[in-house]
């Protein structure tokens, strides 16, 4: 795993580029959840052919596995990020994926095709870059679009920051706000609003199964409603979710060390905070796929740290 930056400036509006690829005959996990993004996704799925399309905002958690794949690159832009560099709003793409070629035309049909004969990953990042910052630097950006990503920043910054006090804080009505939410980042205000908490509750929930503190730390006015919330835009429970997430990520990291390292699943290193727990007496080793405190968060790094061996490119794009 490496970063880099292409010659050109860095690109405004976008969180990150990752490229990947996958093992071969394995089925590659993808999961996108609600948080206001949209994804620009380069697919190699023979030699020579391949497809490069945006995915639109999602308003529900998707899981999926996908058949292996040679390569993929995937451009993950801010909330609000993408309608200046893609020509599209938002709104037009929640919960859709489309190919670029027809947001663009010719432009994105040619784009494919170079990326498709590009020499590697790096290249293929570049000519990416090159592409959007192209296409930004000909776009005007609304004064809607700077009135969302300065709402999309104060909801990321303030937990109990309501709608109404946030269109008071920024000068306009609620109506005016809900506009320029739907046109730039592609859902309401008060939905976004609802998808921040969820990432704050998740983000939190890696180091602690406090779900009443959690609930309070992100935003929720108690535990209930964030399960609530959880069920709605995850489609499971938060428990259920993080038992879910901790044994998928401890079976990934197993099987990548296997294959890296010739090692086994007892050679993935259980968190300290379950280790504590066992040599106290507290916990059931019976119990330790399903105990979900630190779990989480050890689990993913290790699976984070095995994908190394499979990582191609990622570069850290967030200029802007």
């Amino acid at each position: 795993m490496f970063s880099s930056r292409c010659a050109t400036d860095p690109v405004p509006g976008i969180v990150s580029v990752v490229g990947q690829v996958p093992v071969a005959g394995r089925a590659l996990p993808v999961e996108r959840f609600p948080d206001g993004t949209m994804t620009l996704l380069f697919r190699v799925t023979a030699p020579g052919q391949g497809d490069l399309s945006v995915a639109g905002p999602r308003t529900r958690a998707l899981f999926k596995e996908v058949p292996p794949l040679p390569r993929y690159i995937k451009i993950q832009f801010k909330p609000g990020g993408a309608a200046p560099l893609l020509g599209i709003a938002p709104s037009e793409l929640v919960d859709r994926v489309v190919l670029l070629e027809e947001l663009w035309g010719a432009e994105g049909r040619d784009l494919c095709e170079r990326l498709l004969a590009a020499r590697d990953a790096a290249e293929v990042v570049e000519q990416l870059q090159h592409a959007l910052w192209s296409r930004g630097s000909r776009t005007f950006e609304s004064a809607s679009a700077r009135l969302a990503r300065r709402a999309v920043r104060l909801l990321g910054e303030h937990h109990d920051l309501g709608i109404d006090a946030l269109a008071e804080r920024l000068g306009v009505t609620a109506r005016h706000l809900r506009r320029a939410f739907i046109e730039s980042v592609g859902v309401g205000p008060k939905q976004f609003a609802r998808m921040v908490r969820l990432q704050r509750a998740m983000r939190a929930a890696s180091t602690s199964s406090d779900w009443a503190r959690i609930a309070k730390g992100a935003g929720y006015y108690d535990q209930a409603h964030l399960i609530t919330d959880f069920q709605e835009l995850v489609g499971v429970t938060p428990s259920a979710f993080l038992r879910h997430a901790a044994k998928r990520a401890l079976r990934f990291a197993s099987k990548e060390c296997a294959e890296a390292n010739g090692a086994t699943h007892e050679t993935v290193p259980l968190p300290h905070e379950v280790k504590a727990m066992l040599a106290a007496g507290a916990l059931d080793p019976n119990d330790v796929d399903d105990h979900t405190e630190g779990i989480v968060d050890a689990a993913l790094a290790a699976a984070r740290a095995a994908a190394a061996v499979e990582q191609e490119h990622v570069a850290d794009l967030t200029g802007g």
